[in-house]
């Protein structure tokens, strides 16, 4: 299994252009191995619908609903373990909890994350995915 960012995990649903090649082909590769997604990444999507930073065709519930019956998707709960440990995250990592959060999960999980996000990519701590 992989686990993919919140950015990544939307422009995949919408096709999105941002979305590298190479990203969509690892996507693909692992649709059978499992496609994690962070119950906090649905905040984190809800919250920038919230903000007017992401704009949907439909209402977020339904976005969401349609977005975890992609193929391969699996929704991964938070649990005080993660949360315990986005608090903890070893060396220097950004104070955005969302992407502590995200990084948690894939520590625990043990599963490589999939991100364009710089200060992620930067994490010497977290494994990636491509």
């Amino acid at each position: 299994m992989i686990i993919m960012d919140t950015h990544i995990w939307v422009w995949w649903v919408h096709n999105d252009a941002r979305l590298p090649a190479k990203y969509r082909e690892i996507i693909q590769k692992h649709e059978e191995t499992g496609l994690g997604v962070s119950i906090f990444s649905c905040w984190e999507v809800a919250k920038l619908v919230e903000l007017k930073r992401l704009i949907l065709h439909y209402p977020v519930d339904e976005w969401l609903e349609a977005a975890l019956d992609y193929p391969g998707i699996q929704l991964l709960a938070l649990t005080p373990e993660i949360v315990v440990a986005s608090t903890q995250l070893p060396g220097e990592f950004h104070r955005d909890p969302a992407d502590q959060l995200i990084v948690a999960t894939a520590r625990i999980y043990d599963c490589p994350l999939l991100t364009i996000d710089d200060k992620i990519l930067k994490y010497p701590h977290v494994k990636l995915a491509g």
